[in-house]
């Protein structure tokens, strides 16, 4: 059995309630993930995925497996590459947190924007893919795959400034004028209801997603646990905030990149694609819509920071390297919100 996942009681529980599941079970965690601990399992016949809440006190909301699980089942057979659901246990006394269990995607992972090793068409084709799956997302008809309940009504940014800042707060442990300046300013900034009601992924970026292994094709897109109904330009501009990011390891970005001699997009074509493939117009105000991704993500970080802190991280090395970066996006999000990117 594995450190931390007791691998007889999930085979067990599987043996009973999942069809064609045999035992025994092998368990190998996926290292740098910091939301839920998500394990390969390896049985005589093939391999799963089992994805769980941590272990620990949580904030309300958080981690919702069951949101996964419901979000990527209904999306099965849809425009949207997700992997197959098997099952969901919503029984916290079988391994001590709720859990579900997926199919095994076989397919390549690009932690790095920049694609080293690979030529310029290659990552033009990579980006544009990226492209044609985040529209995909914001165009499923949500009332089709029955999804229309799955977040609240209302203004989506209104909602998400509100529960992040409260998030925050509820995991401070240092005193920054930078955050509470940027949620002062979004608060007096949130956007008119414009009446795009869309699935919105919640932390849609490149390593987020798996490739095929012989091309650009999109085989899924992973970790939908902030996944909800809103607002589709917070998506959108996730994916700029990303790539502003230092490109090191823990950045994840394109900061001082040659996009162009690599065959990497702008951040305007990206959107301009993206309006293109939804039939959209310019996006006007889209400085808020990045100060507000900004925000969010330091957010989600001090809480992996604290989660580090008290010793429920997924990682805790890389969760209080994580956690350093909180400045960093608070301070990029009020240029944002100035004007300045």
């Amino acid at each position: 059995m594995s450190a931390e996942l007791n691998t007889t009681a999930v085979a067990a529980w599987l043996g009973a309630h999942l069809a064609g599941f045999s035992g025994p079970v092998s368990a190998t965690k996926f290292s740098g993930g910091q939301s839920n601990p998500t394990y390969l399992l390896k049985t005589p016949a093939r391999n799963y995925v089992l994805r769980r809440k941590p272990p620990g006190v949580l904030l309300k909301s958080a981690h919702a497996v069951e949101r996964e699980f419901r979000v990527q089942r209904a999306l099965e057979g849809s425009d949207v590459p997700v992997a197959k659901m098997h099952i969901l246990c919503e029984d916290e006394t079988v391994i001590g947190s709720p859990f579900y269990i997926m199919d095994e995607v076989e397919g390549r992972n690009f932690d790095s924007p920049s694609l080293p090793g690979m030529t310029p068409p290659e990552r033009g084709a990579l980006i544009d893919e990226m492209n044609r799956v985040l529209a995909a997302i914001h165009d499923v008809d949500i009332t089709a795959v029955g999804l229309s309940d799955y977040g609240p009504s209302g203004n989506y940014y209104r909602r998400q400034v509100d529960r992040w800042s409260k998030q925050y707060s509820a995991t401070q442990t240092d005193d920054l004028p930078d955050m509470t300046a940027l949620i002062d300013w979004l608060d007096g900034n949130i956007p008119a209801d414009d009446g795009q009601r869309t699935l919105v992924h919640g932390d849609y970026r490149l390593d987020n997603l798996l490739f095929s292994k012989d091309d650009a094709r999109c085989l899924a897109v992973l970790d939908w646990e902030l996944s909800t109904i809103g607002h589709p330009y917070a998506d959108l501009a996730a994916v700029i905030m990303q790539w502003s990011m230092p490109a090191t390891r823990e950045g994840r970005g394109l900061a001082g990149v040659d996009r162009t001699a690599l065959g990497l997009w702008s951040d305007q074509q990206f959107i301009e694609r993206y309006c293109a493939r939804r039939g959209l117009a310019d996006i006007d105000n889209f400085g808020f819509y990045l100060a507000f991704c900004y925000f969010r993500m330091a957010a989600i970080l001090q809480g992996v920071k604290k989660r580090a802190l008290d010793g429920n991280a997924s990682d805790p090395e890389r969760g209080l390297q994580l956690g350093q970066y909180v400045p960093a996006f608070a301070r990029q999000g009020l240029e944002a919100a100035k004007g300045v990117l």
